[in-house]
């Protein structure tokens, strides 16, 4: 009997920041490679600890600073045929431009409800859901 094979891991971030008025916008990247919109995020250099790399894969993908917060669930699953390992935390953006790159060549700013449609995948939604609820915790409104 063979060993399960560990998990590839990574991390990420929900990447939010206020727009112009005031409102809550989610980063999303769009990767030509899967042509999906997804949350930030990446596989994790060795040694590099998942807070690090978290942030690491944010500007690298989006060309944003940012300022991490509440941790997120991890998210579990397998990608190609290997299981995968994900980190999340809440992420506010400070500064930074994006610049399109071979990996990401798309980053869109939207509202919480349309991050949401936009999301390809069922656990990046539920992702939003638990970044939201975070917040709505906290007293900030989870809502344009």
């Amino acid at each position: 009997m063979t060993a399960p094979e560990a998990p590839l891991l990574a991390a990420g971030c929900v990447l939010w920041r206020r727009g112009q008025s005031g409102d809550l916008e989610i980063a999303l990247v769009h990767r030509p490679k899967y042509n999906d919109w997804s949350h930030p995020k990446g596989k994790l250099k060795r040694g590099e600890d998942a807070l690090g790399g978290a942030l690491r894969e944010v500007r690298e993908e989006t060309g944003m600073e940012c300022e991490p917060g509440a941790v997120l669930p991890t998210a579990c699953y397998v990608a190609a045929g290997r299981p995968k390992e994900v980190r999340y935390w809440a992420a506010r953006a400070t500064e930074g431009t994006f610049v399109p790159s071979k990996e990401v060549d798309r980053v869109a700013w939207l509202p919480p409800r349309e991050a949401r449609e936009r999301l390809t995948e069922e656990r990046d939604k539920e992702l939003l859901d638990a970044f939201l609820a975070t917040r709505g915790a906290r007293g900030t409104p989870t809502s344009p």
